[in-house]
C-alpha cells in the first residue's frame, strides 16, 4: 500500500471514529443536548478536527444522505448519451446497498432514524438536503431541455423523482425501526421502488434520451 493510501485510510478511520462517537452520544442523550466538544472528547480528537471532517454538527448524522443525493444528481448528469433520465435514476436508486447481507447496518439505520425523529433540527436539515438535490435536478432537466431554470415542467419531474427517493428512505427507516431484517428491507425497497418508478415511466416517456 502506498503512503497516500495509508494516509487516506487513516483519514477514513478518523472520520468513522468521530461519526460513531457522535451517534453513540446522540442516541443516549439526543442530538440537541450534545455539544460538538463532547463528541470530540468521546472520539479523542480536537473540536477543530471534528469540523475538518464535518462541516456542521448536523452533518455528523446527515452527511451520508447528502452524499447520496449529490451522487444521484451527478450520476444523472453524467449518464450515457441516449439513456433516459428515468432509467439512470432507477439504476442509481435501486442498486444494491448491502442491507441484505448486513443486519448491523440495519441496526445503525434504526438508531439514526430514532435520533432524527426526536430532533426538529435534524428533520429540518433533512428537508434542506432533499430540497437542495431537487433544485439541482430541476436545473439539470431545464438545461437539457433548453428551458428556463424556473420552468414548471422541470420542477414537476424533479419533485416526482426525488419524491420516490425520499419515500424509499422513509421506507427503510420505518422498517429498520420495526426490526425487519436487512434482506426483507432490501426486497421491499426493490419491489416498491420498481412499482413507483413504473408509475412515472409512461408520464416521463418523452424524456427518455438526452
Amino acid at each position: 500500500m502506498t503512503e497516500l493510501g495509508l494516509r487516506e485510510r487513516k483519514k477514513q478511520q478518523t472520520r468513522s471514529r468521530i461519526r460513531d462517537a457522535a451517534i453513540r452520544l446522540f442516541a443516549e442523550r439526543g442530538f440537541d443536548q450534545v455539544r460538538v466538544a463532547e463528541v470530540a472528547r468521546e472520539a479523542e480528537v480536537s473540536e477543530a478536527t471534528v469540523f475538518n471532517y464535518f462541516a456542521s454538527k448536523e452533518d455528523l448524522v446527515h452527511d451520508g444522505m447528502a452524499d447520496f443525493a449529490d451522487g444521484l444528481v451527478e450520476a444523472l448528469r453524467l449518464r450515457p448519451a441516449g439513456e433516459s433520465l428515468l432509467s439512470a435514476f432507477r439504476t442509481y436508486v435501486l442498486r444494491p446497498h448491502g442491507l441484505a447481507e448486513d443486519d448491523r447496518a440495519v441496526a445503525r439505520i434504526a438508531t439514526v432514524a430514532r435520533i432524527v425523529g426526536d430532533s426538529p433540527t435534524l428533520r429540518a436539515r433533512e428537508r434542506q438536503v432533499f430540497d437542495r438535490a431537487t433544485r439541482a435536478l430541476a436545473e439539470l432537466i431545464a438545461t437539457e431541455n433548453n428551458t428556463r431554470a424556473d420552468d414548471v415542467e422541470s420542477w414537476v419531474i424533479a419533485n416526482a423523482l426525488m419524491g420516490v427517493n425520499r419515500a424509499l428512505k422513509e421506507l427503510v427507516h420505518s422498517q429498520a425501526l420495526a426490526g425487519h431484517s436487512g434482506k426483507r428491507i432490501a426486497q421491499d425497497v426493490l419491489a416498491q421502488g420498481r412499482r413507483a418508478l413504473d408509475i412515472l415511466d409512461e408520464g416521463l416517456a418523452r424524456y427518455r434520451t438526452v
